[in-house]
Formats: C-alpha cells, sequence, structure tokens
C-alpha cells in the first residue's frame, strides 16, 4: 500500500441542533474512514463523495483516510484534496489502464481491507463509508465496524452494460478478458455484499439492481444536485422548439436518436459536451443542429433557460442534468426508464419516450408539456426535492442511525 501524509486540516464543525426525528447524535466525535473506487477526475461520483465527506466533517467527526485503488494526484475539490488517503499497489499504473486491470480489482480490494485493519488496530475506526460504481464496495471492514455503501451502480462491466466494454479501441481484449474472468469477478462482487452493513442506492432503478445483483435491500437517497445555483436566474419565455442536449458524448447516451430526430423535424438542437462520437455525431448532424463543446457551468446555465425542451436519451442511473434543467425551469424529454421514472413527473415536467428511436421521441414530444410559467414553476417545484440539504440530511440520518446501533449513542 501506498500512504498520503496528512494533509492541512479539516475545517472546522458546524453547530447544528438536533431536527425532530432525526436519530440523537453521537456522544463523542468517531472516527470516519472513506472509501472510492479511484480518484482521478471530479464528476457526479467524486461530488458525491465530497458531499459525504462534508457531512461526516461538519458532524464534528475526523476522516482517517480515503482508501482507493487509483490516485490520479488530480485537484478534486478543496476538502477531498485535504484527506489523507490509502492507495492501492495497482497504483504503479497509470490511472488511464485501470480498464485493463480489472481481473486484479479484489487483489486491490484485499490489500486495501488489510491497510483498513492495522489503521483500525493503530488507532480505532468507528464507521466506514464507501461510494462505488466498480469494486471497493468489496473492503471488508475491521470486525464490529458498520460499512454503508452508496451505490451509483453494482459494478456495469459485470452486470449490466459488459457489451458496452468490448466496444472502441482495444475492445476486443477487454472483452476476452471479461469472458475469462467475468463469471469469477461477479461471483467476487455478489459475495463481497455481505461485507456492506447497508446500502444506499442514487435512485430506485439502482435500488433493484442492487436487489438483482446482490438480493440485498437499499434506501434511495438521490445525490446532491445544485439546485440553487442553476434555478438562481428567473424564467426566459420561449416563442420558438428549441431543444439541448448536454452530456458526454459517447454510445451509451445516444445523442444518435436526438440528432436524427431534429434532423427529420427541422427543430434547432444545441448539443453541449464532448467525447469520443464526436466526430462520428458531426458527421450525421443536419444544419439544425450546433455543437457548443465543452462550456462553463454558467453558459450551461444559460443553455438550460433558453431552451423549450432538454432531451435526456440515454439510460442513466439517476441522471443529474435532467435535475440541472428543472431547476432551470425547462421541462425533459426523456427515455422513460432509469433514473429518469425518480426525476422527471409525465405531463407536468417533462415527457417519457419508451423507445431508443428517433420516432419515439418524436412522438413523444408531441406530447410534451409546453414551456412556459405555469410549467417552468412545476419544473423548479420539482427539482427541489434534490437539493444539497436533502442530500446532507439523509446522509447524516444513515450516519447516525449507524453509529448508534453501534453503541455510540447519546446520554
Amino acid at each position: 500500500m501506498v500512504l498520503y501524509p496528512n494533509t492541512p486540516a479539516h475545517p472546522p464543525p458546524v453547530d447544528r441542533e438536533v431536527q425532530p426525528g432525526e436519530p440523537a447524535k453521537p456522544r463523542r466525535s468517531c472516527r470516519v474512514a472513506l472509501a472510492h473506487d479511484w480518484l482521478v477526475v471530479y464528476r457526479g461520483g467524486e461530488a458525491v463523495l465530497d458531499a459525504i465527506a462534508r457531512c461526516v466533517l461538519a458532524e464534528g467527526h475526523t476522516v482517517s483516510r480515503v482508501y482507493t485503488m487509483f490516485d490520479s494526484g488530480a485537484r478534486l475539490s478543496p476538502t477531498l484534496d485535504a484527506l489523507p488517503r490509502a492507495v492501492s499497489s495497482l497504483n504503479r499504473w497509470p490511472a488511464r489502464a485501470r480498464r485493463w486491470l480489472l481481473p486484479l480489482y479484489p487483489l486491490a480490494v484485499s490489500g486495501l481491507s488489510a491497510t483498513l485493519a492495522r489503521d483500525h488496530q493503530a488507532e480505532p475506526i468507528d464507521l466506514l463509508i464507501s461510494t462505488s460504481s466498480a469494486a471497493v464496495k468489496g473492503l471488508k471492514p475491521p470486525a464490529g465496524v458498520p460499512h454503508v455503501c452508496y451505490c451509483h451502480a453494482p459494478a456495469r462491466y459485470l452486470w449490466s452494460q459488459a457489451e458496452s466494454y468490448g466496444l472502441g479501441r482495444g475492445g476486443g481484449l477487454r472483452r476476452l478478458g471479461l469472458s475469462a474472468f467475468g463469471r469469477r469477478l461477479r461471483a467476487w462482487d455478489r459475495a463481497t455484499a455481505a461485507h456492506v452493513t447497508r446500502f444506499l442506492a442514487n435512485s430506485t432503478h439502482i435500488a433493484a439492481e442492487i436487489r438483482r445483483c446482490y438480493d440485498r435491500e437499499s434506501a434511495a437517497v438521490w445525490p446532491p444536485v445544485r439546485t440553487e445555483f442553476f434555478g438562481a436566474l428567473p424564467d426566459v419565455e420561449v416563442s420558438k422548439p428549441c431543444w439541448l442536449y448536454a452530456g458526454a458524448l459517447e454510445p451509451y447516451k445516444r445523442v444518435d436518436i436526438a440528432i436524427e430526430a431534429a434532423n427529420r423535424d427541422g427543430t434547432p438542437l444545441e448539443i453541449v459536451g464532448e467525447g469520443s462520437q464526436a466526430s462520428h455525431l458531426r458527421s450525421i448532424a443536419g444544419p439544425s443542429v450546433r455543437f457548443a463543446g465543452r462550456v462553463s457551468d454558467e453558459q450551461l446555465r444559460e443553455c438550460y433557460r433558453l431552451a423549450s425542451l432538454v432531451l435526456f436519451p440515454q439510460l442513466e442511473d439517476f441522471g443529474i442534468v435532467a435535475v440541472e434543467a428543472q431547476a432551470a425551469g425547462t421541462p425533459v424529454l426523456a427515455f422513460g426508464a432509469g433514473g429518469a421514472l425518480d426525476t422527471v413527473i409525465e405531463g407536468r415536467t417533462g415527457a417519457f419516450f419508451r423507445e431508443q428511436t428517433a420516432d419515439s421521441l418524436l412522438q413523444a414530444a408531441k406530447s410534451a408539456p409546453p414551456k412556459c410559467a405555469a410549467v417552468s414553476r412545476a419544473c423548479r417545484d420539482n427539482a427541489r426535492r434534490f437539493t444539497e440539504t436533502a442530500f446532507a440530511a439523509s446522509i447524516r440520518t444513515h450516519i447516525a442511525e449507524l453509529l448508534c446501533e453501534r453503541g455510540v449513542r447519546s446520554p
């Protein structure tokens, strides 16, 4: 294991009154270990880890370390950058090679478990919190230490999207590796679910996946969305239809469906984002399609406000874009599966299409609620269910319950 030294002091805890119905606060400051698959770039998963770390620190607890398989050394956030880390032996390889090393993930997690056990022996740990969509949920906590896993998805390369890992450059070798090791890795992944005391799912869709893959129940805790930021500006009247897609330009995002629909209908479509399919998507786009590339958060907020409809053609575990769009007052036209079923209210804040085809999308667009003051208000009201404050309250409740079950109770 590679151990990183302690870094700058954590921010001071925030005093807060216990709310009615909230579990009693622990009687002492506790040591909490965090775990995350890899610390390479700041995206949705890292935003959740960051929010959890801030919750832990705000409650007056200490984060002992962040245990991770890979650490690229990239800056992530002030809170995460300040936390000490324990990194697996796989980190000797470049982080970009991590998907080639799938068969070694159990070995890496076993090594991290041994490090966690030594750290616990030196100074006891009260709680382990992992955030995972790959393997780190398999981390084994020391005896008597509860482990809560915030699961973004059971490992997609094993359970739901194995075929997509065989696409693109080097796909043949990855497909061969999954064919050779997939059954063994699935067995390990299912067995190590027993190391988790409580699963938290990022949507009801993922709760069903946890039940299917691990035969475990879970509580749905929606990820934190910056609804205040995206909802900070007033609504904009839209006189003509204009569509927006925002997100990565990757095969599973099905941006090709949005482009085909815009080509056939002639509706202006703005595409925000970059990815491996950018060149191909540009080659099939008609004159009504405009590519904006990567934009700032402020520019993205303006794109949401100016659109009459945000297209969401992909199957997502949760899908933060759909909530950001509604926070900005814009309805969403989504593929009717996955996390969108939690975030979009059909007929009020958007509409669903049932098949991932341009025909189905165009048909559903006819029934989508038109952007107006009433619809924008409904969208903003719906988005408030997914605030950072709501996420923090849920995480605090689960932490307090598990610590109390461990016997760390208020007098």
